[in-house]
């Protein structure tokens, strides 16, 4: 290796460490969270960006393909980004998706993933491929009866279950869950606003568990600090609360769920929903839950505000915090 390349690496190496967890030299071991199978190392070296610019403001969601790439959100033009593996860039898409992209989810279908996501600021949610070819986009559901207007259809989360049914959160708006047929009828809404079961306070995922005899919807009910469970039909099914602050997010791998709580820490809860561990919980509750917070009072093994979290095929775990500058961290899995 010449002079010169070995330059360049160190310089993309600097990079990769002054983006996301300070200034480092070489690769380092940072802290271990969790326990048992759901043990985890902090990496503080990993992700690399040309040029040394920041993200910008991470506010949307996490994905993993079947080769291993990370699909991730900001709100700048760059609005879906692609990174491989290793930590290293490889392209990015959606300038007309600018401020606002939120929810999306991966989905295989026909031997093909696409990319299904919401959209807050232009009232849509939309079906992509993933390199950024849009194959339909959809407005709010005027036929529910549910809106004045356009703009106050504001969608934060989209799942599509086994069927090809639609779920989406109606998150920043007017607090429904709308359900549609594969091909994208409206049929109901569930919830509204309020906090007695099967009422939501800013219902901002969806997720579709797959984990039982029949598969039931998820919903990340933030402000009333609970996940409640609905059958397919949206039918009311029960509540998981206790250990959840403001959770955001529901993925699932191996009969696991990962919840990242915008309050500072991330929950791994059981087949059973149970409560496995609870990782990087942040000590000083005025970090918390903030979009502000620089990157000098980043610390490695402590989150700010988890807005998504996804597990590769490995086991790694992967967490967006709700962020300015933009805040992307690798938890390696350790295998005991």
């Amino acid at each position: 290796m010449s002079a010169a390349t070995t330059r360049t690496a160190g310089r993309w190496l600097a990079i990769g460490c002054l983006l996301l967890s300070g200034a480092c030299s070489t690769p380092q071991r940072g802290p271990t969270l969790g326990q048992g199978t759901h043990t985890y190392r902090w990496a503080s070296d990993w992700l690399q960006l040309p040029g040394g610019q920041d993200l910008g403001n991470t506010h949307g969601e996490i994905v993993v393909d079947r080769d291993g790439n990370l699909h991730l959100n900001t709100d700048t033009e760059q609005a879906i980004m692609t990174f491989a593996p290793d930590g290293s860039f490889v392209s990015a898409w959606g300038s007309e998706f600018a401020n606002g992209v939120h929810g999306m989810q991966l989905v295989e279908e026909d031997g093909t993933e696409y990319l299904y996501f919401a959209h807050f600021n232009r009232h849509e949610f939309v079906k992509a491929t993933l390199d950024g070819h849009v194959l339909w986009r959809q407005g709010y559901p005027e036929t529910s009866g549910k809106y004045e207007s356009a703009e106050q259809f504001r969608p934060t989360s989209i799942a599509v279950a086994p069927d090809g049914r639609l779920f989406v959160a109606d998150g920043y708006g007017q607090g429904w869950v709308h359900l549609y047929d594969a091909d994208r009828n409206y049929l109901r809404s569930i919830g509204g606003p309020g906090s007695d079961p099967g009422k939501f306070q800013t219902p901002h995922g969806v997720w579709i568990d797959t984990r039982g005899d029949e598969p039931e919807l998820l919903v990340a009910d933030r402000e009333n600090h609970r996940l409640q469970r609905f059958d397919l039909n949206g039918r009311f099914l029960g509540i998981i609360e206790g250990m959840l602050r403001r959770p955001c997010k529901i993925q699932e791998q191996g009969g696991y769920l990962v919840v990242p709580d915008l309050a500072g820490r991330v929950t791994v809860l059981g087949p059973d929903n149970q409560l496995v561990t609870q990782l990087g919980d942040n000590p000083d509750p005025a970090l918390r839950a903030r979009n502000d917070v620089p990157k000098e009072s980043w610390r490695d093994g402590e989150f700010l505000s988890p807005h998504s979290a996804a597990w590769d095929s490995s086991g790694n775990l992967y967490v967006m915090d709700w962020n300015r500058w933009g805040r992307i961290s690798k938890l390696r899995r350790v295998r005991p």
